[in-house]
């Protein structure tokens, strides 16, 4: 049987498809399960997951994940390697979030405060 190609058009259009899959996710569950504070990812398996707790360093769930909410008072920098150890993958500020690649295995929260004036 012979072998048939796939034309490049679909081929495109499939990828994009897939790439827009988490992000997908990710704001359809934004309001409805998502509290303020928490920073959701997809994982590898197209689950759902999320830090409830932004503090110190956190390992991603799930064998890495690819597209992330940053909805914490906090920075969030993303890391290659488990225990915030590794090439940083990108850094989030609160209320940014989208498509992380390569994925990322770990997460540093560091909140920063402005000093005031009395």
């Amino acid at each position: 049987m012979p072998f048939t190609r796939i034309p490049r058009t679909l081929r495109v259009r499939s990828l994009a498809l897939t790439g827009a899959v988490p992000l997908f996710l990710l704001a359809a569950a934004g309001t409805a399960q998502a509290g303020p504070g928490d920073f959701q990812y997809v994982d590898e398996r197209d689950r759902i997951d999320r830090v409830r707790t932004p503090e110190g360093c956190r390992e991603a769930r799930g064998g890495g994940a690819r597209g992330v909410v940053n909805d914490t008072p906090a920075t969030a920098t993303l890391y290659a390697e488990p225990g915030c150890t590794g090439r940083t993958v990108a850094v989030l500020r609160p209320g940014a979030g989208g498509q992380i690649t390569p994925r990322f295995a770990s997460v540093r929260f560091e909140i920063t405060t402005t000093a005031q004036r009395p």
